[in-house]
């Protein structure tokens, strides 16, 4: 078989008539830049993650942006996060002006560790940004208690977590603010950038509409100096005709994970994030930890398995982040899944028996215990 990372055409098939819809009503209309078709779709959303506020914005990035300068973070403040994430998270705590602190993840599931995040906290944090790591939440409990006892903000990074639930509420809704990013390979994609804010605060959601768009408040009266961060009505239409549909292209990747845990149950390969009856994983990726992963990866390219690497270097020991000053061994369990972690193709329209020739490959090439 030959079976891609991940297939957006085969998405785009299943849905083309509404899509191909809403994109030339759109364009009938020419309310390319917000208008009712942007509207729509931040109320939809809104009801979806169970928020009072969704403000559409440019990028996954944009959101967490928007969300420290909505907050006035920045000089003299530091933000804790961890080291095992995308680099988004930690650019915009630098961009704002904020210091990074790094807290690091747990092994087995490569969330922010809560245990370690209280020694970390000093007089100037200001804020906590949890990552909710390949569509499984972080647990949130005690990171929102520690923080309450600081009097330290929480910002919900959701980019990978759309429709995720932590004890029965949907991530973005279980903190003052979170960002999601609409990255065309997430669960809940876009057709190029988009993402979104959620918020149950009135005045902070507002306050995000002003920045996203040049903090005018009429067309040529600006308030404050803000951004270039809305989204395209396009990105906005094409993102409501997909929301209807990601319940079930959810419990489809849920079906799938649940397979790939019962058929690499008896093998070398260890899936990164355990089940726990706390959290509903959504599985923006189905990762797995492997033991000699440079010999494996070409390996599985020549028998047609499209995985991926997320993520191979931890931030911390990126170049852009010298200036820290943090040495291999600083946070060791984000740098022990650098190394072994791979993304299995996991994606709601993928072939029904496409686990059970990934796990047999995989078992193959790894070793199965008996």
């Amino acid at each position: 078989m030959k079976i891609p990372f991940n297939d957006l055409r085969a998405q785009y098939r299943m849905i083309k008539p509404e899509v191909d819809a809403a994109i030339a009503e759109v364009i009938e209309s020419c309310a390319f830049i917000g208008g009712p078709h942007l509207a729509r779709f931040e109320k939809n959303f809104a009801e979806f993650c169970g928020t009072g506020e969704a403000v559409g914005v440019a990028s996954g990035t944009a959101a967490l942006q928007l969300a420290f300068a909505a907050l006035d973070i920045g000089p003299g403040d530091e933000v804790i996060t961890s080291p095992y994430t995308f680099i988004a998270t930690t650019e915009a705590i630098s961009q704002s002006g904020a210091t990074i602190r790094f807290v690091d993840c747990r092994e087995e599931d490569g969330c922010l560790d809560p245990e370690q995040l209280e020694a970390a906290i000093t007089p100037r944090t200001r804020a906590i940004v949890p990552v909710h790591l390949y569509g499984q939440p972080v647990d949130m409990a005690p990171i929102l208690e520690i923080a309450q006892r600081h009097d330290v903000l929480v910002i919900e990074d959701s980019a990978q977590a759309v429709a995720a639930e932590y004890r029965g509420r949907r991530a973005g809704s279980l903190a003052r603010i979170a960002c999601f990013s609409f990255y065309p390979g997430k669960n809940l994609g876009a057709y190029g950038d988009g993402g979104a804010i959620t918020t149950d605060d009135e005045e902070l959601a507002a306050r995000v509409r002003l920045l996203r768009d040049h903090g005018r408040t009429t067309k040529y009266e600006h308030q404050v100096e803000g951004f270039n961060a809305r989204l395209d009505a396009l990105q906005a239409a094409i993102l409501d005709v997909k929301l209807r549909h990601l319940e079930d292209w959810t419990e489809a990747r849920r079906r799938f994970a649940a397979r790939y845990d019962e058929l690499l149950l008896e093998s070398d390969v260890r899936p990164l994030s355990p089940r726990n009856d706390d959290v509903r994983h959504v599985y923006h990726l189905y990762v797995v930890r492997v033991a000699d992963r440079a010999n494996l990866l070409p390996l599985l390219a020549e028998r047609g398995v499209g995985v991926g690497v997320h993520y191979p270097i931890a931030l911390h020991l990126q170049p852009a982040y010298a200036r820290l000053g943090l040495a291999a061994g600083a946070f060791p369990a984000a740098e022990t899944l650098a190394r072994e972690v791979i993304s299995l193709p996991i994606y709601a329209e993928m072939d029904e028996k496409a686990p059970e020739y990934i796990a047999s490959v995989l078992k193959e090439l790894t070793g199965a215990r008996a």
